[in-house]
């Protein structure tokens, strides 16, 4: 891509707040992107070729939505961890092993996308997020739920087509937690924590494709309890 077409997107970004360069097959973030670190709000550099965010994505101290799907990261910088304003951040389809060891310092994140990664354990960092609504951990290689999850607060946890085989009994106690998703994974009936029926907020749950035929799932001691709040949520929202 030629620099009179970036000085033009620039341009632009710097009236709109908004980057997006996406399929350009861009290898790395634009450095000139710093001459706007006080005007953007929205940078989204998906479908390219980026393995590298550079430190200086901290600058970016307005930056409230950051899309870089589909690229081929393999890490992210410590620096991320300074945008407080950040509430929305979607990484999609890289090679993400594990996050930044500040990662909970994000306050203001709502969504966090990181679908087709190769994340191994949901990370704990996410526990320290209070305004966390979304967590879409799907298609990583995660393989069991560990105790800290019991601190995260989020609305929604996507797991679906992990190899999850156990599950800490301390979801139920999510204080927040409505949607779990589970399916697609290497669950037995008898690894999935009974309390999430009878004794969470858990109003939707989704497990085909474990270990296990659903019905069997009616068949456990709590489905009347769950039941109770799967039809009190989808009445609200007829």
């Amino acid at each position: 891509m030629g620099n009179s077409a970036l000085k033009a997107h620039l341009e632009t970004a710097q009236k709109t707040g908004v980057f997006q360069l996406t399929g350009k097959g861009l290898t790395e973030f634009p450095e000139d992107l710093q001459k706007l670190t006080s005007n953007l709000r929205t940078i989204d550099l998906s479908n390219n070729k980026i393995d590298l965010l550079p430190p200086l994505i901290g600058k970016f101290s307005f930056l409230k939505s950051l899309v870089l799907n589909n690229n081929r990261l393999t890490a992210l910088p410590e620096e991320l961890c300074k945008l407080k304003k950040l509430e929305t951040l979607h990484l999609n389809g890289n090679h993400l092993r594990q996050l930044p060891a500040a990662f909970g310092q994000l306050s203001a994140l709502k969504t966090l996308s990181l679908s087709g990664n190769q994340l191994q354990t949901v990370p704990p960092q996410l526990c320290g997020l209070h305004h966390l609504d979304v967590v879409d951990l799907s298609k990583n290689q995660i393989q069991n739920v560990p105790d800290t999850v019991g601190e995260l607060q989020a609305i929604e946890l996507n797991l679906n087509q992990n190899q999850i085989s156990q599950i800490s009994v301390q979801i139920s106690h999510c204080p927040r937690l409505k949607v779990l998703r589970l399916e697609e994974n290497c669950l037995e009936l008898s690894m999935l924590p009974q309390s999430i029926l009878s004794d969470s907020q858990i109003s939707l749950l989704a497990v085909e494709g474990n270990l296990f035929e659903i019905k069997k799932l009616r068949e456990l001691e709590g489905y009347d309890k769950y039941m109770e709040r799967f039809t009190a949520t989808k009445k609200k929202f007829a």
